[in-house]
């Protein structure tokens, strides 16, 4: 099913114009590609506000209508206000059917939970990448790409070639060259830790004295304290040798 898209020409331009319209409930807008000249425009920003938050307007090919003409079109960018809840500005791109076209779609990650490396392995699925850049001709974009996890194992990593494309969907050159990883399956770092943390350590006893002597240890640490009315023997540091008597 395509997204209609639909648009009225824009005379006025400038900041000042454009935050008029915005003011009304419009976005101001450009359509530019496809050996035609760019042109301005505008468009009702509770539609397109609420088709931005469809997955498929950001990565299908819409349709335009301008001017009584329907024709297809990309979304390329659009700009939000920095803490409002609004699109500031929008760009389309024409589309030439008979052109290759670069577009980043999104991935969709299928059959996690069954995957053995997750299920019997105790690993997590990690996603290095959530959308991928293609090339293909228009009526080849496809809204996303699966990639299916059933059979990742533990410690395996599955890379951008080893993806499967739609028919006439291929990656772009960059990608194609770099083969990077997309998504792996490994047990999960705080795992591993917690694992290496309550690993047995191996304790050192010393010997343990046997009973005598351990009863003579304890007689030695403790203090004898003198029975009522005997004398307190002074320590040996405490002890003063008596005066020598000098000649008289």
């Amino acid at each position: 099913m395509k997204i209609e898209v639909t648009a009225l020409p824009r005379a006025q331009q400038g900041s000042g114009a454009s935050r008029r319209l915005r003011v009304t409930g419009r976005v101001p807008g450009i359509v530019y590609g496809a050996d035609k000249a760019a042109q301005n425009v505008e468009v009702e920003h509770k539609a397109l506000l609420r088709n931005l938050g469809l997955e498929a307007f950001h990565a299908s090919v819409l349709e335009m209508a301008l001017n009584g003409e329907k024709f297809p079109v990309l979304l390329r960018d659009y700009q939000m206000h920095p803490w409002k809840k609004q699109v500031v500005h929008v760009d389309f791109q024409r589309v030439d059917r008979n052109r290759k076209i670069h577009m980043r779609v999104p991935l969709h990650f299928l059959n996690a939970e069954i995957a053995p490396g997750v299920k019997t392995g105790g690993g997590v699925v990690q996603h290095t990448m959530n959308a991928i850049d293609i090339q293909c001709l228009p009526d080849d974009l496809p809204a996303f790409i699966e990639v299916d996890l059933k059979d990742m194992d533990l410690n395996e990593t599955l890379h951008v070639m080893e993806l499967p494309m739609p028919k006439g969907v291929e990656p772009v050159i960059k990608l194609k060259h770099e083969n990077p990883a997309v998504v792996s399956v490994h047990v999960p770092k705080e795992i591993v830790i917690e694992e290496e943390a309550a690993a047995p350590v191996t304790e050192i006893i010393g010997e343990v004295p046997a009973e005598g002597e351990e009863a003579a240890a304890g007689a030695e640490g403790e203090k004898k304290e003198p029975a009522a009315g005997e004398k307190k023997e002074p320590a040996a540091a405490e002890k003063k040798e008596p005066a020598k008597k000098g000649k008289e």
